[in-house]
């Protein structure tokens, strides 16, 4: 899987979750940026990135992503180990 093809699944989890079939985000799209991303969004995200990739994220590597490029990284990451 691409990093584009990791963003453009993302960019859908995304739009799903903040309800708005227009938003885009880029590698440096953060919670500042996206009105309503709140914690409870945040776990949304989180939750549903593991469901569609099929990964788990430790909660120390949570505390790690300071934006979505970060998010993208690491799902990358952990698709090349599992």
């Amino acid at each position: 899987m691409t990093r584009n093809d990791v963003h453009g699944n993302v960019q859908e989890i995304f739009r799903d979750i903040f309800d708005k079939e227009d938003l885009v985000i880029n590698d440096s799209t953060t919670s500042n940026d996206i009105q309503g991303w709140d914690s409870l969004n945040h776990i949304g995200i989180i939750s549903a990135a593991e469901k569609e990739f099929k990964i788990k994220f430790a909660l120390g590597e949570l505390s790690t992503l300071n934006n979505v490029g970060s998010m993208l990284d690491l799902i990358i990451e952990k698709l090349k180990t599992e």
